[in-house]
């Protein structure tokens, strides 16, 4: 299952660069709306991974970021749950309190799970803006992305 969740992160981590490298070329289309679906889910990814550490995040569910920051932060999520994965069993009950001050315990594989569905789903989003800012989508789905990468399983 390890493999199978490596190979998540993987994809989720591909996906948002080429979103984050497609901003870069064409920054106009960086509009509010773009940026606060792209910050969301480089937040709320930070968010649970700082959950299963028992950490407390950085960044708040809303925090806005500049473009050239994302790259950066990226990286250092895919980082961070891939050594979840090596470090914490799947099984593990996470217990945490949600932004509104609900209590809540999920297993660490559910959350997991949760980061690459929540960033797959404002990926849809953000395509949808960039197209009415002008800007050519980019396929975003996971068959796609195991099409074109070697298999990690």
């Amino acid at each position: 299952m390890n493999a199978f969740f490596k190979t998540l992160f993987e994809y989720n981590h591909s996906c948002n660069r080429n979103v984050i490298t497609l901003l870069l070329e064409s920054p106009n289309a960086y509009s509010n709306r773009a940026q606060t679906l792209l910050s969301h889910t480089i937040n709320a990814h930070h968010i649970w991974n700082s959950r299963i550490l028992a950490s407390v995040p950085t960044y708040g569910v809303w925090h806005l970021f500049e473009l050239h920051e994302l790259h950066i932060l990226n990286d250092t999520l895919k980082a961070e749950s891939l050594s979840i994965l090596s470090k914490h069993p799947l099984d593990n009950m996470v217990s945490y309190t949600n932004t509104k001050g609900a209590s809540f315990s999920n297993s660490t594989q559910d959350i997991l799970y949760h980061i690459v569905n929540h960033s797959t789903y404002h990926r849809g989003q953000l395509m949808s803006e960039l197209k009415l800012q002008g800007v050519s989508p980019i396929a975003t789905d996971y068959i796609f992305y195991r099409r074109t990468n070697t298999p990690l399983l």
